[in-house]
């Protein structure tokens, strides 16, 4: 490869139709320049560690964009953790001026004429890596691999991707957060190290072609800080003696008494969860009327059931409904598209937004799960880092126990984290050994219950942030009207953060327990925009097939010799593969049969 070949060209042309693209980041721009460097051959793979809501998918966008540009490469292939990943990357791709196909099934074989790639995930891949491997090599493709640390070298996912990626012309892999693995169980196109940490016991480190650390997205302005406002609170439950048991979250004793303890605020017929609810609520509202007007809370559940039993709460201390996403709801990647795009104040989920999902207006996040390993912990928060204008905050309502307070004292250290193997299986809430999820009740039919939970008070504990915990106390010489005004994203500091919250305690317990009325929620229409050809293509296809029915029973015409004369008339590649215009004029000569 030619020297000239290796230096950085200039950013792309405006693309017709398409909006312009934002000015990319001081990181984003350094890590192209690190990736075109002239002094070494550019790398047939490229590892981005960059922390959630620095914005990987726009510097992978425009390395794809700077790729096809100067036609290193010809086709650009996506390769995502979950089904609503692939929409989001898509759309953001339609506005980057590259169209990808986020649609395109196994089933399926060549890609569409009209468009330059398709966004896949990863279950997807190890479904047929051999279709895959066809298609990332039918032209110089860039396979762009989000979260790499879901492919496990020795396991299902990894091997797949190994053999449908390992001859593409280039990859590029991200990751949200440093990883660390056995010996025999490496990611495909990541480079190791040793890794000399105590906790390691032998293993290796990912090393990663450029790194951009949460502490450094914090001192650019690209991520919001974070404020953990931590709660505590008795919790009282019923052991398999028949004992009433009691203990404080904070003071909890022993590991078992505090995962006990913890496992009973987070029930839903309690007081700990109403309260911590209404303390977001409120900071919601500081957060709305001085100058963040869409400011979202997102409540994080450990699994369904608790997740529909949470958004009766959020629906009964708010007077509004909230958006309720699961992963076993065929329109979950709607719903969660309408939440970032609209005006509701809450969305409850279990782990359909905690890695990945761009909600940016999501400014509050309610941790009601038992969750507590490192790695969830960094994505979820991730999801309301992410800064949009100077002086955006984000707030955390947490369990003040021990594990989640330690991983909050440690938000702006670098780590290294532990990556468990895929899930088996596709669904997003089957991986609870990797969560580290707090074990289950024992109950044997017919005797007596290991484990009832009775109930569990609420009570502010402090506010930690950079390492240090701040109790709440008075706020000397502020006003009322000054401490609305401290809202205002960005004044209001974490001493003040504190202060409030625990002034306001005793104001939201009397108010968990008086139900606000339900208000209709209002959905502003948005302005429209020039629809994705993947998303045209879809309608396309979607009117053709209701076309070729009315067809059908008009002529008493089986099915498949309509779709045969179809494809006599308008010739080309099957529908699932067939471009717009093909499409369009199938659908055209139908509507003349009609």
């Amino acid at each position: 490869m030619s020297t000239t070949e290796r230096e950085p060209q200039p950013a792309p042309a405006a693309v017709p139709g398409v909006p312009a693209a934002r000015p990319l980041r001081a990181w984003q721009d350094a890590a192209l320049e690190r990736y075109f460097d002239p002094e070494r051959d550019e790398p047939a793979d490229f590892l981005v560690t960059a922390t959630p809501g620095a914005g990987k998918t726009t510097f992978a966008l425009a390395l794809a964009r700077r790729l096809l540009d100067t036609r290193r490469v010809d086709r650009v292939v996506v390769v995502a953790p979950t089904d609503h990943l692939r929409t989001q990357w898509a759309e953001a791709a339609h506005r980057a001026g590259i169209e990808l196909d986020p649609t395109m099934t196994n089933a399926v074989g060549p890609v569409r004429a009209d468009v330059k790639g398709y966004v896949t995930t990863y279950a997807q891949v190890a479904g047929h890596p051999m279709l895959h491997r066809a298609r990332a090599t039918a032209k110089r493709s860039l396979v762009v691999m989000d979260e790499i640390h879901h492919a496990g070298d020795g396991l299902s996912w990894g091997d797949a991707v190994f053999e449908a990626f390992a001859d593409a012309r280039r990859r590029l892999s991200l990751t949200g957060t440093p990883f660390r693995t056995k010996a025999d169980e490496r990611i495909p196109f990541v480079q190791y190290v040793d890794d000399d940490s105590p906790e390691s016991e032998g293993g290796l480190r990912s090393a990663a072609d450029f790194t951009y650390g949460y502490k450094e997205a914090l001192a650019d302005g690209v991520v919001r800080p974070v404020v953990f406002a931590a709660y505590t609170g008795v919790s009282r439950w019923r052991n398999s003696a028949g004992e009433v048991v009691a203990a404080s979250l904070t003071d909890a004793t022993t590991k078992a008494v505090e995962s006990l303890a913890w496992k009973t605020a987070l029930d839903p017929r309690g007081d700990w969860v109403p309260h911590v609810i209404a303390a977001m609520d409120e900071r919601l509202d500081h957060l709305r009327e001085h100058g963040m007007h869409d400011a979202a809370g997102l409540v994080l559940a450990s699994d369904q059931e608790d997740a529909r039993a949470y958004a009766k709460i959020v629906q009964r201390v708010t007077g509004e409904k909230p958006a309720l996403i699961l992963s076993d709801d065929p329109k979950a990647s709607q719903r969660i598209s309408d939440f970032a795009a609209g005006d509701q104040r809450f969305a409850v989920c279990v782990r359909m937004i905690s890695e990945g999902v761009d909600v940016p207006r999501a400014a509050c996040l309610a941790w009601m799960t038992s969750y507590r390993t490192p790695l969830f912990f960094a994505q979820a928060v991730g999801r309301v880092v992410r800064s949009r204008v100077p002086g955006e905050s984000a707030t955390v309502f947490l369990p003040a126990v021990r594990p989640l307070l330690s991983l909050a004292a440690e938000m702006e250290t670098d780590r290294n984290h532990v990556i468990p193997p895929p899930p088996s299986v596709s669904s997003d809430e089957v991986d609870e050994g990797g969560l580290d999820l707090l074990p289950p009740p024992e109950r044997e039919p017919g005797g007596p219950k290991e484990y009832e939970a009775l109930e569990a008070q609420a009570e502010f504990a402090h506010v930690l942030h950079g390492g240090k915990a701040l109790t709440g106390g008075a706020l000397p010489q502020v006003s009322v009207d000054e401490q609305d005004y401290l809202g205002l994203p960005g004044l209001l500091s974490p001493e003040q953060t504190a202060a409030l919250l625990s002034q306001r305690d005793a104001e939201i317990r009397r108010r968990t327990a008086t139900p606000r009325a339900v208000e209709d929620v209002v959905e502003v229409a948005e302005p429209e925009q020039e629809d994705a050809t993947w998303h045209t293509a879809a309608l396309l296809r979607k009117e053709i097939h209701g076309l070729v029915g009315r067809v059908a029973a008009g002529r008493a015409m089986p099915h498949a010799s309509v779709y045969s004369k179809l494809r006599a008339a308008v010739p080309g590649p099957p529908s699932a593969s067939a471009p717009v215009d093909v499409l369009r004029r199938r659908r055209d000569h139908l509507l003349s049969m009609v």
